[in-house]
């Protein structure tokens, strides 16, 4: 059975990774730094292969003979008698010394080495997660062990690093994404998706969710704001488990007076940062006013895929003209976001609602689409064949090699050599471009740009 051994710095999230890889909490979980002392073994099960892994003691420098000292001689026999090690870093931390030092002796003992960017979770992990690739090991993985995000990513890291292939069926079903661009399939979650159906007061949110799971499970009426909390409902939609939050109608902050009004709003701020899948949907009659596209913006801004539902179509008298306006105003007024599937419903009556579950599905999909290093270089090369960065100050700008290092919303960074001196103009090029070249319409893209050369490349 191989083994692996998860070290790292003190508190940056080792037995919490041990705890959520076994599947249990044999390992102490604390803020206080120096928790866990002792070596810890464990079993996971890993897309079908069982894998020993060993928790360890926090790396520190230390005084001969100290506790800390015996600490670290503990974590570095687990280093050299492991198949692979998952090397943790704090991300919101970003890399210190002792990260860089501990890294040197890592790479020294010779074992396959994955970087873990932990705390990942929200915009604050991000800096650190692209300072984590001048450690040398590789590319890293970010994840949030105490959330469970990038727990797939990191189980396809570990089988690729010891050669072993998912045994467990591999599907399309619950959430796996689209035929990926190096031709592997992903092993699809049994979590369910997360969807929210957020918009104004008194668009139709409650009723589309009632039509939704076939029952009237939510109050409905023609008064605006009777939905007040983000509630959750797990159902079945055509197949896929679905966890539904209906949540409060939002409005302008000006607007917005009373107490349980403010924390209804709050409240269904948070199901958007929670879910997946955003269906923004608006009324047929008064679309696109003015808070509509703050809610597409704050989605976009949170990284979510988006679909737009409008609703009460079956009040709209001339619908081939009606559609054709919505969807100029749609790709004029979210321009960030180009391609966002808009689907016309009538909840109500239950209508259309077929192809809205294909387009949060789809748009999940698209969401969750990984690009393979090989491709998104020679796209890369191509782009830049097409369409050369622009000169600064007389010099010229170069783009030596890319990587997707995320996905959720799909993340890709640029190494380059003077980063502050490409304009906007030209990334909003390439960020384009690579949105048709590998079918991303309608999910956020972030495009990321750092100083350095390939750091892959040999020497």
């Amino acid at each position: 059975m191989p083994t692996i051994a998860i070290v790292g710095r003190p508190n940056v999230g080792k037995s919490t990774l041990f705890n959520r890889l076994t599947g249990k909490h044999a390992a102490l979980v604390s803020d206080m730094p120096g928790l866990t002392r002792d070596r810890r073994e464990g079993e996971a099960d890993v897309w079908g292969h069982k894998l020993t892994l060993v928790d360890t003691a926090g790396l520190e420098d230390a005084a001969a003979g100290s506790i800390a000292a015996r600490m670290r001689a503990q974590s570095e026999t687990a280093v050299r008698t492991a198949d692979l090690v998952l090397f943790v870093l704090d991300a919101r931390d970003g890399v210190v010394p002792d990260d860089a030092a501990f890294a040197r002796v890592v790479r020294s003992s010779g074992v396959p080495t994955i970087v873990v960017a932990n705390k990942c979770e929200g915009r604050a992990g991000t800096d650190g997660f692209y300072e984590a690739f001048q450690l040398g090991l590789g590319e890293p993985v970010a994840v949030s062990a105490e959330h469970g995000e990038g727990m797939s990513d990191l189980s396809q890291a570990i089988l690729a690093a010891l050669g072993l292939e998912a045994k467990v069926k591999k599907r399309r079903e619950r959430g796996a994404p689209d035929e990926p661009a190096d031709g592997d399939e992903d092993v699809a979650t049994s979590q369910p998706i997360r969807v929210a159906i957020v918009g104004r007061p008194n668009a139709g949110k409650s009723t589309l969710v009632n039509a939704l799971l076939g029952e009237e499970r939510m109050i409905t009426g023609p008064e605006p704001g009777l939905t007040r909390d983000a509630v959750a409902t797990d159902f079945d939609w055509g197949g896929r488990s679905v966890r539904l939050f209906d949540t409060a109608g939002l409005r302008r902050k000006a607007r917005i007076s009373e107490k349980a009004e403010q924390l209804a709003a709050s409240d269904a701020v948070r199901a958007i940062r929670f879910a997946e899948v955003v269906v923004l949907l608006i009324d047929a009659e008064r679309p696109f006013e003015h808070q509509d596209l703050t809610i597409g913006d704050m989605v976009e801004s949170e990284g979510r895929a988006l679909v737009v539902a409008v609703n009460k179509w079956d009040l709209v008298p001339d619908k081939q003209k009606k559609l054709k306006e919505l969807r100029e105003t749609l790709d004029e007024r979210l321009a960030q976001l180009p391609g966002i599937p808009m689907i016309a419903i009538s909840a109500l009556a239950g209508r259309g609602l077929d192809r809205l579950r294909e387009a949060v599905f789809k748009s999940y999909e698209l969401w969750n689409r990984r690009v393979s290093t090989p491709h998104l270089n020679r796209w890369l090369i191509e782009a830049l064949d097409r369409h050369a960065p622009p000169a600064s100050k007389g010099r010229r700008v170069k783009i030596r090699f890319m990587t997707q290092p995320s996905s959720r919303p799909p993340t890709f960074v640029a190494f380059c050599s003077r980063p502050d001196a490409l304009p906007k103009a030209y990334l909003r090029y390439l960020t384009n471009s690579l949105r048709d070249a590998f079918e991303l319409p309608g999910v956020p893209i972030r495009f990321k740009l750092r100083k350095g050369d390939n750091p892959f490349a040999r020497d």
